[in-house]
């Protein structure tokens, strides 16, 4: 059972207070950036034992009645299929889940909101979608000069010439897929119009990481930087909050650069600008509630370590630059770790140098190692996937859990027909064959009854995984490494 660093029940409260506080601040109408995920906030969960990846949106509902949801995503994503590479659905397909998961909860979503539209084609096609589910749609263009050209930002031919959205809540939510989608100029265009409409509107940000009031190095923090450091994210203290305030906080280089200008975007709209930093503008209160910092180390120099592995595999795959890699590598030797701490590290190598075939090891819930090993019938994630579910349902290891007669019409498809060379099962493949078993098969039943126990399990192979074991294994919530070397 893994150790509790984060009180998620305190942090729904103080969070969901915050915001309210903030509203108030503001005459009662606040347009809230939700930066990160606001659903399904995986990366938070591993690095804050304790916190559940949908806790921002249930302190959403806390407040339901006040909240309104806006979805922002930029149009030229949606025109190249841009993806979401954790889920690996596309923005547009992300959107629409979005919205079913915000209604199914029973949040309001009001509208979503194409920026930088342009009549690109391929868009309205999306948005004809999007209007026959009853969302409300709008449009925001491209602004010249945007962000540094403050007069012809706040003017009717920046701001202006965007689409007002019409919104009926105090608490205005602006979330979205990914990264450059679209929120901040959201909000500070609608503040625009809510201005020229005599309305008293406010700003605030809800960035998860880095934490502002953990040390600037914590291992939080440096987790943060190794997530995002194909972005070119850095970790920095707020210069503004500390010639205002005289204290130390953590921001990012990206809102330290562009507060100046926010600043001045603000005075041009409200005539002043409420925040005196960048720190200011948020309303994250997650390092508050941080109960075990110790905890909280620990979970986070593995995220690192895990990161700095998928860093290595892009690299050797020729996705991910050496400026990325060496940054990673900075950042290992700032949190003082070593990969030799990963510890189904060394279990997949003994076990790869004993057979001399690719292997894998599983860290089970209760800290138990399982491995799997190459064979004529099995890849060696899906090997260790097996063994994990006997081990866990407490299964005699020599049992089979899968037929022959179940496992051979798949691998007679697969070569026969799908013109496929290797006959091992794939980890999906696997499961498929399990579940057929399961209809008969009480032990394989059993086996079946044990996959929840699988998600948050770290596991490492010693060669690089197809995509159909990768996307398996991270579906099913297991935190994958892998070495990067190609399978010979």
């Amino acid at each position: 059972m893994a150790n509790i660093g984060f009180d998620n029940e305190r942090y729904l409260h103080t969070q969901s207070e915050k915001i309210r506080d903030r509203i108030n601040q503001f005459g009662g109408k606040l347009y809230l950036e939700f930066g990160g995920k606001l659903y399904d906030d995986y990366h938070a969960s591993r690095v804050l034992p304790g916190f559940q990846p949908d806790s921002k949106l249930r302190m959403l509902l806390q407040m339901s009645d006040q909240v309104e949801m806006v979805i922002a995503i930029n149009a030229a994503d949606i025109e190249k299929n841009k993806v979401r590479s954790d889920l690996g659905i596309t923005y547009d397909q992300d959107v629409i889940r979005l919205i079913g998961i915000f209604r199914d909860l029973g949040l309001y979503v009001s509208s979503v909101v194409l920026t930088r539209y342009n009549d690109q084609p391929g868009v309205k096609g999306f948005q004809g979608r999007l209007e026959a589910m009853g969302i409300k749609v709008y449009h925001h263009y491209a602004i010249a000069g945007y962000p540094s050209d403050t007069a012809h930002i706040v003017s009717d031919e920046g701001f202006g010439k965007n689409e007002f959205i019409e919104t009926s809540r105090e608490l205005v939510v602006v979330t979205a897929p990914g990264p450059g989608s679209g929120k901040l100029a959201t909000c500070l265009s609608q503040l625009y119009h809510e201005h020229q409409r005599g309305v008293q509107a406010g700003y605030a940000k809800f960035e998860t990481f880095p934490i502002w009031n953990l040390p600037l190095n914590h291992p939080v923090n440096l987790a943060y930087e190794a997530a995002t450091a194909d972005l070119n994210d850095v970790n920095m203290i707020d210069p503004f909050h500390l010639e205002a305030y005289g204290t130390t906080t953590v921001n990012y280089n990206r809102d330290v650069e562009a507060f100046p200008v926010l600043v001045a975007i603000f005075e041009k709209i409200l005539g002043d600008c409420p925040y005196k930093s960048p720190t200011d503008m948020g309303v994250n209160m997650v390092g508050n509630c941080i109960i075990d910092d110790e905890v909280t180390r620990r979970a986070s120099c593995q995220e690192i370590i895990r990161r700095y592995y998928d860093v290595l595999c892009g690299h050797r795959k020729g996705k991910v630059g050496d400026d990325v890699l060496l940054k990673l590598e900075t950042l290992m030797k700032k949190a003082g770790i070593s990969p030799e701490q990963r510890t189904v590290v060394s279990y997949a190598l003994e076990r790869a140098e004993q057979t001399g075939q690719p292997a894998a090891a599983m860290e089970l819930p209760d800290g138990r190692i399982v491995t799997g090993r190459t064979s004529d019938l099995l890849g060696a994630s899906a090997a260790m996937m097996l063994n994990a579910l006997k081990t866990l349902g407490g299964i005699r290891d020599e049992l089979h859990l899968i037929s022959p007669v179940v496992i051979d019409p798949i691998q007679h498809l697969k070569v026969d027909h799908l013109g496929n060379r290797n006959p091992r099962l794939h980890t999906d493949e696997i499961l498929i064959a399990l579940s057929i078993s399961a209809a008969t098969n009480p032990t394989a039943e059993l086996a079946m009854e044990q996959l929840h126990k699988l998600r948050g399990c770290e596991a490492h192979s010693t060669v690089l995984l197809s995509a159909a074991d990768e996307n398996t294994l991270k579906r099913l919530g297991i935190n994958l490494t892998c070495e990067p070397k190609f399978r010979a």
